[in-house]
């Protein structure tokens, strides 16, 4: 195989799952480990991809995806995070909901259930959610981004009238130290005063937000209560909440 389609291919299997071992791009191109480390190395430095150490996963970029790519991005683990986290959400709680597809996901697996109480800065979540009667949805004004999103600080006054019992948080990015981070001053404003506002915090995160990279920092994500994803934790940080009282799901079908 040309070194050029090996490339092309290594690049899709990133985009795709967001993170890819040494081992399997050997075992999919059957081709030798030596092989394969020169060309994430020849990738990674022309900022293709981002080399780890036994793979490589999505390029360092200090700029948020566009909001349709980031809809399409891992929309089958999303919807089964989701899922999960609707479960653990009983009828006639209250809640927060974050802006983000994720958030969005979220509203959807939570349309089954009865006489919610919902606070949400995302109006692409209220409007999934306005075909439920028993629903009381409150939107928090402020700027108004494409995506949806509700920013400012009228925001965040209004979201720290409240007290809710859950806080459902998306994030851009969690480093090796375990921060939370994202690429949006203003928006992180708004992700803390959820947080504040919350009696529980749940933080939504696919795999690949732990091989992204952003600039704004939110807090540690021992900060938080549950943490929904789909596949095991990077080492380091497993090891880090280890002592921490926060209860991490691995969300499978």
């Amino acid at each position: 195989m040309k070194q050029s389609i090996r490339h092309n291919k290594i690049i899709d299997f990133i985009n795709q799952q967001g993170y890819i071992s040494t081992e399997e791009l050997v075992a999919k191109l059957n081709v030798s480990p030596q092989t394969i480390r020169r060309d994430l190395n020849e990738l990674a430095e022309n900022n293709l991809i981002r080399r780890h150490h036994g793979g490589a996963g999505i390029p360092t970029n200090c700029e948020n995806s566009d909001y349709s790519d980031r809809k399409q991005l891992f929309s089958r683990q999303k919807n089964i995070i989701a899922q999960h986290i609707a479960q653990i959400i009983p009828n006639g709680a209250s809640l927060f909901l974050d802006i983000g597809t994720t958030a969005e996901a979220v509203a959807q697996a939570l349309l089954s259930h009865q006489d919610l109480r919902i606070v949400t800065n995302n109006l692409n979540a209220a409007h999934i959610l306005l075909p439920k009667e028993d629903f009381q949805v409150t939107i928090a004004g402020g700027n108004l981004r494409q995506d949806g999103g509700i920013i400012g600080s009228t925001t965040i006054d209004l979201i720290s009238q409240f007290r809710l019992d859950f806080g459902v948080l998306g994030i851009s990015a969690i480093d090796d130290e375990g921060s939370m981070l994202d690429y949006d001053y203003h928006e992180v404003k708004v992700k803390r005063a959820l947080m504040n506002s919350s009696r529980q915090v749940i933080l939504a995160a696919d795999h690949s937000k732990f091989y992204r990279k952003a600039i704004v920092r939110l807090g540690d994500i021992s900060e938080v209560d549950h943490l929904f994803t789909d596949e095991p934790l990077p080492e380091n940080i497993e090891q880090n909440l280890n002592t921490k009282n926060i209860k991490i799901h691995l969300c499978h079908e």
